[in-house]
């Protein structure tokens, strides 16, 4: 019985635990969503969708899909954001003249 006990209280912790951890990480994505629309520099912008995908595969691992959070952080982060960046660098900016 004490055993019974025992786990329960530990899974209890644990999901407290939990909820403090995707609490904050939502908090996070707001921020770093907030921060890829109100930038006005492309690069930012990347590098802050980038950040975004990447706490998203965070959420994601942290819920228990670690194969989504796998794909989400090597396509979203990863690849698109890495594409994303050449794209700036290869294309001329136009003057504001």
């Amino acid at each position: 019985m004490d055993k019974a006990k025992s786990g329960t209280e530990e899974k209890e912790g644990r999901t407290a635990m939990i909820w403090q951890v995707d609490f904050w990480l939502l908090v996070i994505l707001i921020i770093t969503a907030l921060v890829a629309l109100s930038v006005h520099d492309l690069l930012a912008a990347v590098v802050a969708l980038a950040a975004y995908s990447f706490f998203v595969a965070l959420l994601f691992s942290q819920v228990g899909a670690i194969d989504v959070a796998f794909v989400e952080a090597t396509l979203g982060a990863g690849i698109s954001g890495v594409l994303f960046i050449v794209v700036l660098f290869l294309t001329r900016r136009r003057s504001e003249d």
